[in-house]
């Protein structure tokens, strides 16, 4: 995932932008890890918060599957998957070194963590959380499948404060977003369950400055729309 950073060419009906311009939508845990990176490395990009189910045509044109987010850059190259996203922000700028970089141990386990995440457990959050939209089950099974990723972290975080020691990096940023959802789908439960080093690093990572930056509230942006400056010098967004 590190070496090869891929980028998805597509060509596209209106006018390059000249500065990066990022197509998101505040909730999804695809696009806050997306924001959290842009906000980190100060990688600078106009804003277009996203209604999914109205999504602009340009968006369309830009990446026909028409998920957020998506990072459109002055050359004209599409980067259309979130984690592709954050590794091109932290090549822009990594202070606290979350891609480890002389680390090819830590780089190993940061792929795998994420690509765990971004596969089985996705499919068991979506669902546990829509579990009315797949009835074969109950909520919960569901959740009990999706409970063995947060084992496995609670495993982790019992010696670290983060997933990979004590600092924060880029696995915690690329999946706790998901914990989060997962959390909230019954938060009664969650505030319960045996897991609590994940409650306390993921109520660590929710309290974080950073995390109220990126989960500002925009104005929809639509065609003629003005987009918004992010990350926004004072972590507030612009509200509509």
């Amino acid at each position: 995932m590190f070496d090869h950073l891929f980028c998805i060419m597509s060509e596209a009906t209106e006018t390059q932008p000249v500065v990066p311009v990022l197509y998101s939508f505040r909730r999804c845990p695809y696009a806050i890890r997306a924001r959290i990176a842009i906000h980190y490395s100060g990688f600078k990009v106009l804003l277009r918060e996203v209604v999914l189910r109205n999504k602009p045509s340009s968006l369309l044109s830009y990446s026909p599957k028409g998920t957020v987010p998506v990072l459109i850059l002055p050359s004209g190259q599409v980067i259309d998957e979130s984690y592709e996203i954050m590794v091109f922000s932290l090549q822009h700028n990594d202070p606290d070194n979350w891609l480890e970089k002389s680390d090819a141990l830590n780089r190993a386990m940061i792929q795998e963590l994420i690509a765990q995440n971004d596969s089985e457990f996705k499919f068991w959050l979506d669902r546990y959380k829509y579990s009315d939209r797949y009835p074969e089950q109950s909520a919960e099974y569901y959740r009990d499948q999706g409970q063995l990723f947060l084992a496995r972290l609670e495993n982790k975080l019992v010696a670290s404060s983060y997933l990979l020691g004590d600092r924060v990096g880029l696995a915690d940023m690329a999946v706790f977003p998901f914990v989060r959802q997962f959390a909230q789908v019954d938060r009664s439960w969650f505030d319960q369950s045996p897991y609590p080093f994940v409650r306390a690093w993921l109520e660590r990572l929710l309290a974080a400055p950073f995390f109220s930056a990126v989960m500002a509230k925009y104005v929809p942006w639509d065609e003629g729309v003005r987009e918004f400056s992010f990350p926004e010098v004072n972590g507030l967004g612009n509200k509509g």
